[in-house]
């Protein structure tokens, strides 16, 4: 699923490094760079394994799923008008020690848990696609 919109989030820069990452959301779904020599995922990316120390990496696509780390809900109006928003800290499924600093989206406040299940969606911005996650279609939970 892809939101489009008017975003009040600041964009990144794609440079040559990250622009698989920002713009994976394209098709739909999520990618991180991983080892082809020891299969690890490395995030954010970089030019050589945080494992095994090789420069064979490429982008590779995950599942989009995985469980919130912890959260906290922001109330603070930083720009008039502006709801509530959850920032989580979610682990992904295929390797939990790789995580995002991303936003809950499709859940009230006080419906977030951590340990909830959730799925990646993205929100299309200029060339971007940011990965933000809601619950999974069966509830999210555990």
């Amino acid at each position: 699923m892809v939101a489009n919109g008017p975003s009040f989030r600041l964009l990144p820069r794609l440079s040559d490094d990250v622009a698989f990452f920002w713009t994976s959301g394209e098709d739909g779904v999520l990618r991180f760079l991983q080892c082809n020599a020891c299969q690890f995922f490395n995030h954010p990316p970089g030019p050589v394994c945080r494992r095994c120390l090789s420069r064979d990496l490429a982008p590779h696509a995950v599942s989009g799923r995985g469980r919130v780390e912890t959260f906290s809900v922001n109330y603070q109006e930083w720009i008039p008008g502006s709801e509530p928003y959850i920032l989580a800290w979610v682990s992904i499924d295929e390797q939990p020690d790789v995580r995002l600093t991303t936003n809950l989206v499709d859940v009230e406040p006080e419906d977030v848990a951590i340990g909830m299940e959730v799925e990646v969606v993205f929100e299309h911005a200029d060339d971007v696609y940011l990965p933000l996650f809601k619950p999974t279609s069966d509830g999210g939970h555990t």
